[in-house]
């Protein structure tokens, strides 16, 4: 059995891996926060050196900008620092480590889908942070997946149920008019994950769910499939919006190398949304 240790075990993506994994195939190790301190190198080393993990995957991180913001120090120890403490711990056990990432290592200023060769340049401190921990995991860790995403939604707070609140409370919605991305649910992310981790295929990937969208029409199917249509939407200029308002203005990833590869290909944004709110209800 392969053996995986999954640290913020308890967010979304975290959730999902265990969700989807099949116990049979793997002996899984699952901390959050509470549980273990990724900043600390020698909790980290410590856990690694009793339990032997063959897979690290790095689910544990500061997402929210707003929170990376009011307190960079507290963001760049954990999703810079973190992620290379992990990243030394998988080298001293020649273990495979998955980073996960995100679109927010780009400036959002393009037109065009970003691919995993297009110059990064975050412009947040979670954006900086995050690409700090890229770097870091480049930097130590032989074996390694980085994987960013973008939009992702899954167990616990995100758009899909910030909307849907929203909605059944019957109270108008302040959208975004000016950002379009890929929708992806932590799900599909998960069995990417999982797919993944099973060959020797390092370096950096781009995934999220097939197509893309703006905000507004994200919004929109979601209150479709969730059967909550007679909302009003208004459309706002980012700084106006109630949700994304730090999150770049065009966060399409390409999902280049897979494509490449022509190996894996993820359901389109629509289809996973739907499995997603039928779970849901």
């Amino acid at each position: 059995m392969l053996k995986i240790w999954i640290t913020g075990s308890t967010g979304q993506i975290g959730s999902a891996i265990n969700k989807v994994l099949n116990p049979m195939g793997y002996e899984v190790f699952d901390t959050d926060h509470e549980v273990l301190d990724i900043t600390d190198l020698e909790e980290v080393l410590n856990f690694c050196k009793v339990n032997r993990p063959q897979v690290i995957i790095n689910c544990a991180g500061i997402a929210s900008e707003k929170e990376c913001s009011e307190n960079p120090e507290l963001a760049y120890k954990v999703n810079a620092l973190g992620a290379r403490n992990i990243a030394i711990a998988a080298f001293k056990l020649n273990a495979k480590v998955v980073q996960i990432s995100t679109d927010d290592v780009f400036d959002g200023t393009n037109d065009l889908p970003i691919t995993e060769f297009d110059k990064t340049n975050p412009i947040t401190v979670y954006g900086k942070s995050k690409f700090c921990g890229e770097n870091f995991v480049k930097e130590f860790a032989t074996k390694h997946f980085i994987i960013r995403s973008s939009w992702v939604y899954g167990e616990g707070n995100n758009f899909v149920t910030y909307i849907m609140d929203k909605a059944k409370r019957g109270e108008a919605l302040n959208i975004s008019k000016d950002q379009k991305g890929t929708p992806t649910s932590a799900k599909e992310l998960a069995r990417f994950i999982l797919y993944i981790i099973n060959t020797n295929e390092y370096g950096t990937y781009h995934f999220t769910c097939g197509g893309r969208c703006s905000r507004i029409d994200f919004t929109k199917e979601i209150l479709k499939l969730a059967g909550l249509e007679n909302i009003t939407i208004n459309k706002v200029d980012k700084s106006e919006s109630e949700y994304s308002t730090n999150h770049p203005s065009y966060a399409v990833l390409d999902n280049f190398i897979l494509k490449l590869e022509n190996k894996y290909k993820a359901k389109s944004w629509q289809d996973a949304l739907s499995e997603y709110i039928k779970e849901s209800k």
